[in-house]
């Protein structure tokens, strides 16, 4: 029978004829071709790369995992019966059968290629199985899920919560259990500075907060925190702090005195301690410090009214490294054994006894000096060692004179800020000896005293080998201090940057020569894009000589744009300008010139300045009397308009509410 008819094919060993060879390559041709290129007939294919002259090549795969089900007229004959010659791969059930064709006329001499689709549609693609070896090996791969969180080190973690802020943190610890304990890690609050947020966190979160960060903390500032002052609280503060380095319990009044004693007892390490105003601090709690803090460099112990000097005079004997002694207003600073503990230790860099009322001459003598010292015969000088001192506050001691402040001279070498402010008996002389023998000074606060002249400026602070360090002068309510005294010190002391001359008979040409000392001392630059920075600071409100023509010479030369010096053509721009502190009446002006020169913009605040330098004209022209008066008036009130205009921001024309004349009740 004929494969056609659906016979069974003929045996390998049976002999095929001519025609019977030829119709099962049609058949070939016509299962294994697509629906869309019928026919035996077909052109030869243009893909077909392969040039055998006498022969195509076609690669049929004869899978046994083909279907079996197929009809008798789709299924493939066995090409064994051919005189083709067949190869097979060792290890695999796949067949490839190569043929040759011999050139006949109803047979295409150069079939093309095509694929074998085991009972599939001619319009799905092919797809071969994988060997049965190979099925094993190839298992998907499960991805497991990867916590970044939990795989990344405790530290890391750690360092990040670091990044927020007290307040952040308290609300993250309310995510999750394990940001709870983040939160409250003790490394995160080895340094806590409840002054600046303990307005912003609950009580109990901050005592939860101290209390498990106790062992940590090192650096413990509660000034002024209000949440501390139950006495349930501060225990919790004492039970938890043990290695506490730098403490400041300042404003903290409801600190129980046994609660104190135990916080001292319990830190050994205290280098920095600040007890002010605390009521429970007495000179036992001194006498404890002494015993218990051996390493105390800082301590300050200002407006404890329960502390005296004799209980301080254990510190300085005790602790040998106490380089800061803070005791404003303090009591029995009278007492010579005290004195003469300060002297003989000699440690001191900061001695702070401003308001201690109780100090006198013959304890300051002591503290400089010391008992009886020995006189040089040629200078008049005591012969003592050079005390340490740094910074010297006696502000507010009114019992001390000129003969006492005169100790300090010869004997303070390092001095570099002396404050006497309010010791209204001191004289020039006090203070000659001192300007003298103090090169390092900057800071140099006489405020309120009436006795002091212009003799003092001019002839010594003036000459003296301290006038370019200094950089902070305050003459406050020294009435009798004016251009004759100033004149000189704003010519030698080219390093100011604050001057406090109110209540002073200062005029404008202090104002004018201030001025002129920072344009010598800047340094001018050729671009634009550089802003000004304020290196000079004056005060002088309430100083009756000082006109608004001072003040507009101060605007004037903040945003002045000088000719370049040996550059035909050029131009510099200011660095450095001086703010003012001045009558209230010019100050909007002055505040709304400075902030358009720091920001660069000189067009602007020379455009105020002479606006406002307009209107101050017209103002005192209107004030004048005789003919004229109300043309006067009216250019001063349009003056006046235009001004306005320029200090609302440089919109020329914007209105606002303002008054021209002057108000009938005021």
């Amino acid at each position: 029978m004929s494969a056609d008819e659906g016979t069974a094919p003929t045996p390998p060993d049976v002999p095929l004829k001519g025609k019977s060879r030829q119709r099962i390559l049609r058949g070939i041709q016509r299962i294994s071709s697509s629906p869309s290129l019928p026919g035996v007939g077909r052109s030869r294919s243009i893909s077909n790369p392969y040039s055998i002259r006498y022969g195509s090549i076609s690669c049929v795969s004869l899978s046994t995992a083909g279907p079996s089900q197929a009809s008798p007229r789709s299924a493939t004959p066995q090409l064994s019966a051919l005189n083709v010659t067949g190869a097979s791969h060792p290890g695999s059930k796949t067949k490839v059968f190569m043929f040759e064709e011999e050139n006949d006329d109803d047979v295409e001499e150069f079939p093309a290629i095509r694929k074998v689709n085991h009972g599939l549609s001619s319009t799905s693609p092919a797809v071969s199985s994988l060997p049965s070896e190979l099925r094993g090996r190839t298992k998907p791969v499960e991805k497991k899920d990867f916590n970044f969180w939990e795989a990344m080190p405790h530290e890391i973690r750690i360092h990040i919560f670091s990044y927020f802020r007290p307040k952040e943190l308290v609300r993250i610890s309310r995510v999750s259990k394990t940001f709870y304990g983040f939160c409250f890690d003790g490394q995160l609050w080895t340094s806590i500075d409840a002054s600046e947020f303990y307005q912003e966190i609950p009580a109990a979160s901050l005592a939860r907060i101290i209390a498990a960060a106790g062992p940590f903390v090192k650096d413990l500032n509660l000034r002024g925190c209000v949440q501390v002052e139950h006495y349930k609280r501060t225990e919790v503060i004492v039970k938890s702090c043990k290695n506490l380095m730098n403490a400041t319990l300042e404003g903290c009044r409801n600190f129980q005195k046994h609660t104190l004693h135990n916080l001292l007892r319990s830190n050994e390490k205290l280098v920095h301690l600040n007890l002010t105003g605390l009521a429970a601090v007495t000179n036992t709690s001194c006498k404890i410090i002494a015993e218990s803090c051996p390493q105390l460099e800082s301590f300050n112990v200002s407006w404890c009214q329960k502390v005296e000097a004799r209980g301080i005079k254990t510190i300085i004997d005790a602790c040998t490294k106490l380089r800061d002694l803070r005791a404003g207003e303090v009591r029995g600073f009278d007492c010579a054994a005290t004195a003469e503990s300060i002297f003989k230790t000699n440690r001191l860099e900061r001695l702070v006894l401003s308001g201690c009322s109780d100090l006198n001459d013959e304890a300051l003598k002591i503290m400089m000096q010391g008992v009886d010292p020995e006189i040089d015969i040629l200078t008049g000088h005591p012969v003592v060692p050079a005390r340490r001192l740094r910074h010297l506050d006696l502000s507010r001691c009114i019992r001390l004179t000129s003969a006492g402040v005169k100790a300090i001279g010869h004997v303070v070498p390092d001095l570099e800020g002396l404050q006497l402010s309010g010791c209204k008996t001191l004289t020039d002389a006090a203070l000659e000896l001192i300007l003298a023998s103090t090169p390092r000074l900057t800071h140099l606060e006489l405020e309120d005293l009436d006795e002091i002249t212009n003799s003092l400026l001019s002839e010594h602070l003036a000459k003296a080998p301290c006038a370019g360090n200094l950089e902070h002068l305050s003459l406050s309510y020294c009435e009798n201090i004016g251009d004759l005294g100033m004149l000189p010190v704003m010519q030698k002391c080219i390093g100011l940057k604050s001057a406090d001359l109110d209540n002073t008979r200062i005029s404008d040409l202090v104002l004018a020569e201030a001025a002129s000392m920072v344009i010598k001392r800047s340094k001018p630059a050729s671009a634009g894009e550089v802003r000004p920075k304020v290196t000079l600071r004056l005060a002088v409100y309430d100083c009756q000589n000082v006109t608004w023509t001072g003040i507009r010479e101060i605007l004037f030369r903040n945003a002045q744009v000088r000719p370049a010096v040996g550059q035909p053509g050029g131009i510099t721009y200011p660095t450095e300008s001086i703010g003012l502190k001045c009558f209230y009446g010019f100050q909007m002006t002055v505040d709304e010139h400075q902030k358009r020169v720091l920001r660069g913009d000189l067009v602007a605040a020379g455009r105020l300045e002479r606006k406002w330098a307009d209107y101050m004209q017209a103002n005192e022209e209107a004030g004048a009397g005789g003919a004229g008066y109300r043309r006067r008036r009216r250019r001063a009130r349009h003056a006046q308009a235009l001004h306005a205009d320029e200090e609302d921001g440089g919109i020329v024309g914007r209105r606002r509410a303002r008054t021209l004349g002057s108000c009938s009740v005021m």
